[in-house]
């Protein structure tokens, strides 16, 4: 007779995560717990990023020894994972009390970049292959999905939102992150930063060289009184949604996607192998001219300096 399919043994973390894993057998004085231990962690990221957590550095923080914490998470993946699992906690309750789906998306993204900028140390966390594993994660993506209930999206659509919107989304937290530590090296803000960007730039870019860069330039595009990039990109994905509410029928199903073509067979012929040769012949010498230039511009720089 054939044994019945056992059901897949959880990954530590994951049960962990989950409450379900079982608890050390033996720890010291039971003063140490995971929670202690994952706290002590995150404080350790906030003030050094992801890269100063190890179970060392952990250990030492609590007063422990590293095989102390051993006993209780077995693998610095393991901590990693509950750290994010601790770090995101669960979506606030003004997601799902938002007016409408794109209220509800808009309160969502808002909420997980604030995450971002509370702990930015989560964005180095490697995303992994599949769905989410851990509640606190599931739930972000429960609330994301919740919020366009009752529109005509189907399921597979639902979820093809919720990860266009985290997309943008996590781009903002990455670029938000790059810019506040770059204007803390730098000792200023971040406002003050792109100013002294773009003052710079001004002084490289002509209207001759590169017409539309000089025109934003002029314009403050990239200046802090620019506006909000992310705000207005992510209004214009909203934008997009709407229309596609608009014009899909309630009853309609969507194909599935198209297999990528075949990339098209190119003819062994000396002719295209040497256009090929002059494109990118002529290509180098571009790049070579426009270095020259930038030198130039450089040097002239300097010698008005």
């Amino acid at each position: 007779m054939t044994d019945a399919p056992r059901d897949p043994e959880l990954p530590r973390g994951v049960a962990l995560a989950w409450g379900v894993a079982a608890n050390p057998q033996r720890g010291p004085k039971r003063e140490l717990s995971i929670e202690r231990i994952v706290e002590a962690a995150m404080e350790i990221a906030d003030a050094g990023g992801l890269a100063a957590v190890s179970m060392a550095s952990v250990a030492t923080s609590l007063g422990f020894t590293t095989m102390s914490l051993y006993r209780y998470v077995s693998a610095k993946d393991d901590l990693v994972l509950l750290m994010g699992e601790a770090g995101f906690g669960v979506p606030p309750e003004t997601v799902a009390e938002a007016d409408g789906w794109r209220d509800g998306l808009l309160a969502w993204s808002r909420a997980q970049v604030d995450v971002y900028r509370r702990h930015p140390w989560l964005l180095d966390i490697p995303i992994g292959g599949g769905l989410p594993a851990t509640p606190n994660n599931i739930a972000w993506l429960d609330a994301g999905l919740a919020v366009l209930e009752g529109t005509v999206l189907d399921p597979h659509e639902r979820v093809a939102v919720a990860l266009l919107v985290l997309s943008h989304t996590r781009w903002q937290g990455t670029i938000e992150r790059s810019y506040v530590a770059a204007a803390a090296a730098a000792g200023t803000s971040p406002d003050e930063l792109d100013t002294a960007a773009a003052n710079l730039l001004a002084q490289l870019i002509t209207p001759e060289a590169f017409p539309e860069v000089h025109r934003a330039l002029l314009a403050g595009a990239f200046g802090p009184e620019g506006g909000d990039p992310f705000a207005f990109g992510l209004d214009r994905i909203l934008d997009g949604i709407r229309q596609y509410l608009d014009t899909r029928p309630a009853d309609a199903t969507v194909p599935p996607p198209a297999a990528p073509a075949d990339p098209p067979e190119i003819e062994h012929d000396p002719k295209v192998r040497e256009a090929g040769k002059a494109v990118r012949e002529a290509e180098k010498a571009l790049r070579e001219a426009r270095k020259r230039e930038r030198e130039a511009r450089k040097a002239a720089v300097s010698r008005r300096a």
